[in-house]
């Protein structure tokens, strides 16, 4: 989420590159919410999601395509690659809370992740994209108009809006790391937990 100066590769699954073999991909292009700045790789929310799609025997294999400090206009350039190697059958959009934190123009932020969501669309995945949430930096007009981004798009594209993952996190401290941007090692089963409720009827339909 938070800008960030370096960049990481992206916390890639350890099984095949792509679902030809005919398990089912969940691809995640985010930001460091995803990538789990911070945290270890193995308790970071998608790890742990991982973790409870094999304990409910679905046979799904996730690919984290996050890379701390990534912004729309990043994932634009690097999701046309990822959907042709992984060809996945649902893709969560994470992103945009860098553009916000940059103050980028909205119609940028939006024609980008329109373009996202497109992309996800024709290449046959379902697509998911994640509401996000920024403090005022740049004034209330600014913010408001951006947190209404997400539901007009997903309205307008017809994908699945998921809520933002701090919704519930951000306003405890203790569950914040010190740049009050990123949650912590405690706060990633809560995310998971969060996330798999809203998600467990999509990926388990047939």
């Amino acid at each position: 989420m938070a800008i960030n100066s370096h960049a990481e590769q992206p916390d890639n699954d350890s099984g095949n590159n792509s679902n030809k073999n005919g398990q089912p991909v969940f691809l995640i292009l985010g930001d460091s919410l995803s990538a789990g700045y911070g945290v270890d790789r193995e308790k970071n929310w998608v790890s742990l999601l991982q973790r409870r799609f094999n304990s409910k025997n679905l046979n799904l294999r996730i690919v984290n395509a996050s890379i701390s400090g990534d912004t729309t206009g990043n994932g634009l350039m690097r999701l046309p690659a990822a959907l042709d190697k992984h060809r996945p059958d649902w893709l969560l959009i994470e992103l945009g809370a860098n553009d916000g934190l940059r103050g980028l123009p909205l119609k940028l932020i939006r024609s980008n992740l329109k373009k996202l969501i497109q992309m996800g669309q024709q290449s046959q995945a379902q697509v998911l994209l994640m509401a996000i949430r920024i403090p005022p930096n740049y004034g209330k007009k600014y913010t408001q108009r951006f947190n209404a981004l997400y539901s007009e798009l997903a309205q307008e594209t017809g994908v699945t809006l998921l809520p933002f993952m701090l919704n519930n996190i951000a306003p405890h401290p203790e569950l914040m790391q010190a740049d009050r941007l990123h949650p912590t090692e405690q706060a990633q089963e809560m995310i998971m937990e969060n996330i798999w409720e809203k998600i467990k009827d999509i990926v388990a339909a047939p």
